[in-house]
């Protein structure tokens, strides 16, 4: 069950990664108006370095589970509750609780949690 449930936060947290950069080149970036361009691309690279990370911590939620390692699945665990616990506190602060990100993001730190 507990590797049941990292696998499955693994795989949420890729597809939040995957939805939260696209959001950013479909619907962000080409209202935005951003100047200077160099500031534009530094912005959407900064954006894109969360989507980047948060499909990383999905890929090691998805393999903690056949690392061997007890001490190394407590990490990858330990790490994805801090990344995903700050985004989903975040994205509820500035929503004010009406973006359903916030609502994803801590189910994948509940599913981290039950994995532990």
């Amino acid at each position: 069950m507990r590797d049941l449930a990292l696998q499955i936060a693994g795989v949420l947290a890729i597809m939040i990664a995957i939805a939260h950069g696209a959001i950013a080149e479909l619907q962000v970036f080409p209202k935005a108006s951003i100047a200077p361009n160099r500031t534009r691309r530094l912005l959407r690279m900064v954006w894109q370095a969360s989507t980047v990370d948060w499909s990383c911590i999905g890929a090691l939620l998805i393999a903690a589970p056949l690392l061997g390692s007890e001490s190394a699945r407590r990490c990858i665990i330990m790490v994805a509750i801090v990344a995903y616990g700050y985004a989903a506190i975040g994205n509820a602060i500035a929503s004010r609780g009406r973006h359903m990100g916030w609502y994803l993001m801590s189910a994948v730190v509940g599913l981290s949690v039950i994995g532990l």
